[in-house]
């Protein structure tokens, strides 16, 4: 019988082993074999069964898919939820996320036979619409957080976003005290670069790295220009290089997180409209039947 240091050391091994485990293999990518059956059965079902005159959404094969659908959606749209309360096991939030992914995937087969390819404008396909958007929203949030982390990791490079302020701080009081001994119009130039708020621009700008109105790339290439630069002028446009690189890690840091949240900007309130179009589908279903 093994000793209780060896079920210990065991236990703790196979603990490890799930931490380290993505959740989009988490018990050998159960949840991609749940949905792949439940996608294969709705394909083989559709082309077998006989629904006369066509395939619909009101046909009783229709409302078999769409309550398989309407439930997978009520129960995926749980996960919000779910990561309040997280635990270990079976229905851990690692579970529960693979679940929701792959689960989510299969909502594409069983959501569109479901409709026998009927669509029209109605709410009935306004409430598809909504759901191939979160879905496509999802999967471009499970697409960013298997590449991006390690991307702003590196760019980190063992700092914190603290850290990387308080950097930019430092430099700053440095270029503050060396441009005390400059004319008027340069001193200008460093004032405009310091006096810039690093956190002030916006969606657009975080999302591309774009910053055309950058006042510490506009000082770097105007200061001095025409003149022979002496001591003075040759420090502070080294501390302007050092602030412009600085900056450069802080923003390609914002980069990085505005493309990790963005999608949830679309993706919960999506989720939102989707659940309140399929209340409208399944009641205005229940009125004309």
């Amino acid at each position: 019988m093994a000793s209780v240091q060896e079920r210990d050391f065991a236990f703790h091994e196979k603990r490890r082993d799930t931490d380290h485990e993505s959740f989009l293999s988490h018990k050998r990518m159960r949840w991609l074999k749940v949905a792949t059956f439940l996608c294969v059965a709705a394909f083989a079902t559709y082309f077998l069964i006989d629904v006369e005159p066509r395939h619909n959404g009101g046909s009783w094969y229709g409302y078999t898919l769409g309550t398989i659908g309407l439930l997978l959606i009520v129960w995926l749209s749980l996960l919000g939820i779910r990561k309040r309360n997280m635990t270990r096991g079976r229905w851990s939030l690692k579970a529960w996320t693979s679940a929701h992914v792959y689960l989510g995937l299969a909502l594409i087969v069983i959501g569109t036979l479901h409709t026998g390819f009927q669509l029209g404008w109605n709410v009935h396909t306004l409430a598809w619409g909504l759901m191939m958007l979160v879905i496509g929203s999802g999967i471009y949030g499970v697409v960013v957080y298997s590449v991006l982390p390690a991307a702003l990791s590196n760019n980190a490079r063992e700092m914190t976003r603290a850290q990387m302020v308080e950097a930019l701080e430092a430099i700053d009081r440095q270029l503050d005290s060396a441009a005390q001994p400059l004319e008027r119009a340069r001193a200008d130039l460093v004032i405009a670069a310091l006096e810039e708020d690093v956190f002030a621009p916006g969606v657009v700008a975080r999302l591309t790295g774009r910053y055309p109105g950058c006042r510490t790339t506009w000082a770097l290439q105007n200061f001095g220009v025409g003149m022979n630069p002496n001591e003075t002028e040759d420090r502070v446009r080294t501390l302007l290089g050092r602030r412009k690189a600085q900056l450069d890690q802080i923003r390609r840091a914002m980069k990085i997180r505005a493309r990790l949240e963005v999608w949830l900007y679309i993706h919960i309130p999506a989720t939102i409209a989707l659940l309140a179009a399929l209340t409208a589908h399944v009641i205005s279903v229940f009125y004309y039947w």
